[in-house]
């Protein structure tokens, strides 16, 4: 992506210089050099200074902070600064003042508080995005551009609800298609002027403050979140083509928040916009590893495996959890390899340098309130930036390969949690978890892919809870199984259209040809209620039986081999795990949410069926990843056990990567560490 402008992994992050008087800019600079920093984000919240009135702009600030950057050899990550207006922008013109979802008009303050469909926020940002352009397209510290900053306002303004019946126009073409899609005949909602349609906030649709998930029609709240995702998608686009405008090969991107699962936006479609994903991760202590491993190969999978940066992380504590325990001692590194060993080829913090004051002062830092070098996390993190020099190049741009990939669908999640039944309790990114940890405790990589992804790659799809079919994905997956590919899917799933409109003729809908099989009814369970799967035929590594939760399915085979059925309930002995062959392939369908011995064991099932083997059997805790350059394989050991522990490697000559020493037989590795290792294809 950065073609022949960088030799090695990027290593830095955000830089608010501006919070600080000069004098502490030498400062900074010596100290970045200590710590290996080679890049810098700068201009994320500057607008105000930069623009302190209308038709006043200010940079003087930034082309010495740019100049004295290049000057020590770091790379620019030239941020917009329209995260935040200003505040002239907010008493002169109240439109792009925000309005939430109880319907209250905000005032001016906080960050992400601009209308995305406001014409003065829009011309204002597009405008100052050009500006910057027009003014260091030709600075050597320029590397790329980093346009607003983790979007995701919702909006319920006037201009919003006038955006949205222009949408509604655009993808329907008429009133009568809305009124189909959404259903409107259910309690006498048919419209017949556009400009009756009104945004479904807590004044209109939405039942509960406490759960915005509560909506009385799922088809409108479902368009007002394809919606806004759009909306903020093309303000990013404003400004990305302002910028392009002047600089054509520019390299333009935004930062994905939420650590890459924020559900209101759909970055599937927001990654096709992005000339490289960057994604902000912000881990907690008590959060399991397999957790972050998943969104970081969510965020590999937006554009086809392809690498990604990661924008922000923290090098030392959070502030804004109820508790913002200390990382412990390794904890950086370790998180920061695990990064690069799932496809990332930057490392960057927020921030470099702790802010005195407002909401972010406790915020996390390589330079703390104290100055100096001379701290516990300014050591741990200059001793991976000299790390980051030793590797080089060395895996920049490497592939991560896998055979198994989970189907993941923004759409789809939006439905099946606008739906008033069959309980609240039903998750999808719990439930896409829990299959991912199957595959991930066992060493076994997993790419994430949507709709329009080429399945075909792919021995093993895994879709869970598919609530949702689009418009010709059934076919799509029929024509993969037929080729010899497995497809699992779970309870839950084929029951609607794209416009959230019940399948009718039986569920799974769509897939009942497919997965063979008619289900009938679906038994929600109360929270503390358990049912079991009995296995009919002891298979592998099979048990004879496993627990289940939350929903079941109660399952008529239509020729699918039964393979588990239920134990407890009216239903016993009733089908809860299925397969159907289909073509030269097979169909799964698991109808209730098991347990993770049964994952565990059910992946282990599949990937042997397709002769697909862990990269290593490592003990618990120790977390393998493989990237692949040429001729050359990385792995990527991580001990995230508080002990040491000793893994062995498989018949190959292994190297150090950052040594060069050869490795056979055993590697130790102490408590929180990371080893790479390097082999021949």
């Amino acid at each position: 992506m950065f073609k022949n402008q960088v030799s090695k992994v990027l290593y830095g992050g955000d830089y608010n210089p501006e919070q600080w008087p000069r004098d502490i800019w030498d400062e900074d600079m010596r100290l970045f050099e200590l710590a290996g920093i080679d890049i810098a984000t700068l201009n994320v919240f500057s607008w105000a200074l930069n623009q302190p009135d209308e038709s006043t702009y200010n940079f003087e600030w930034l082309d010495e902070m740019m100049d004295l950057l290049h000057k020590n050899d770091i790379k620019v990550c030239l941020g917009t600064g329209t995260a935040a207006h200003p505040a002239w922008m907010a008493k002169k013109y109240p439109d792009v003042l925000t309005v939430d979802f109880e319907g209250r008009k905000k005032r001016y303050g906080r960050r992400h508080n601009s209308c995305p469909n406001s014409p003065t926020y829009r011309q204002f940002a597009s405008k100052m995005a050009r500006k910057l352009a027009e003014r260091y397209k030709d600075h050597p510290a320029l590397l790329l551009w980093h346009v607003n900053n983790e979007y995701g306002v919702q909006c319920y303004c006037d201009n919003c609800q006038e955006a949205f019946q222009d949408w509604l126009r655009e993808k329907y073409g008429t009133l009568e298609n809305v009124n189909q899609a959404w259903n409107t005949r259910f309690w006498g909602h048919t419209f017949y002027d556009w400009d009756q349609i009104v945004l479904p906030n807590l004044l209109s649709e939405h039942l509960s403050a406490t759960n915005p998930n509560m909506t009385a029609f799922q088809g409108i709240s479902l368009d007002y979140y394809r919606f806004n995702s759009d909306s903020l998608l093309d303000c990013y686009k404003l400004e990305r083509d302002a910028i392009k405008t002047v600089i054509p090969e520019a390299i333009v991107t935004t930062n994905f928040q939420s650590n890459g699962t924020y559900k209101p936006l759909d970055y599937f479609k927001w990654a096709k916009e992005l000339d490289i994903i960057a994604l902000d991760l912000y881990p907690t202590n008590d959060m399991p590893m397999s957790h972050t491993a998943m969104r970081l190969d969510l965020m590999r999978g937006l554009k086809d495996g392809k690498s990604f940066m990661l924008m922000e992380s923290c090098p030392s504590q959070l502030n804004w959890k109820a508790q913002n325990p200390l990382k412990r001692p390794g904890i950086t590194k370790l998180w920061s390899y695990q990064a690069l060993s799932r496809g990332a080829d930057t490392i960057m913090y927020f921030q470099l340098r702790r802010s005195i004051g407002a909401f972010e002062k406790f915020h996390g830092a390589l330079i703390d309130h104290a100055g100096h070098e001379h701290t516990r996390v300014f050591r741990e993190c200059a001793e991976l930036g000299h790390e980051l020099q030793v590797l080089g190049d060395q895996f920049l741009g490497a592939q991560v390969e896998s055979k198994t990939a989970i189907l993941f669908d923004w759409d789809n999640w939006w439905a099946m949690e606008f739906s008033s039944g069959p309980t609240v309790d039903l998750n999808y990114l719990n439930e896409v978890q829990k299959y991912y940890d199957a595959f991930y405790h066992q060493n076994i990589p997993v790419d994430f892919v949507s709709v329009e992804s080429d399945f075909s790659q792919y021995d093993v799809i895994i879709a869970p809870v598919l609530y949702m079919v689009k418009e010709g994905l059934d076919s799509k997956l029929e024509a993969y199984v037929n080729e010899g590919g497995t497809f699992v899917t779970t309870f839950f799933s084929g029951i609607v259209n794209e416009n959230d409109l019940v399948t009718t003729g039986g569920y799974p809908g769509k897939l009942r040809k497919l997965l063979g099989i008619w289900v009938e009814e679906m038994d929600a369970l109360f929270p503390d209620q358990l049912n079991r799967m009995k296995m009919k035929t002891e298979r592998g590594s099979f048990k004879s039986a496993y627990e289940c939760e939350l929903l079941c399915d109660l399952i008529h085979s239509e020729g699918a081999d039964i393979h588990a059925v239920y134990g407890e309930e009216f239903y016993a002995d009733m089908p809860v795990l299925t397969s159907n062959q289909f073509g030269k392939g097979k169909a799964w369908y698991v109808g209730s949410s098991p347990d993770s011995n049964f994952l565990k064991d059910f992946a282990k099932h599949l990937c042997e069926h397709h002769h697909i083997h862990p990269i290593l059997n490592t003990p618990e805790n120790v977390e393998v990843s493989r990237r692949v350059k040429g001729d050359k394989a990385f792995l990527f050991l991580l001990n995230h056990n508080d002990q040491s522990v000793t893994v062995e490697l498989k018949k190959a000559p292994y190297y150090e990567a950052l040594n060069g020493v050869e490795v056979s037989g055993t590697v130790e590795l102490d408590s929180k560490q990371a080893v790479i290792l390097t082999s021949s294809i």
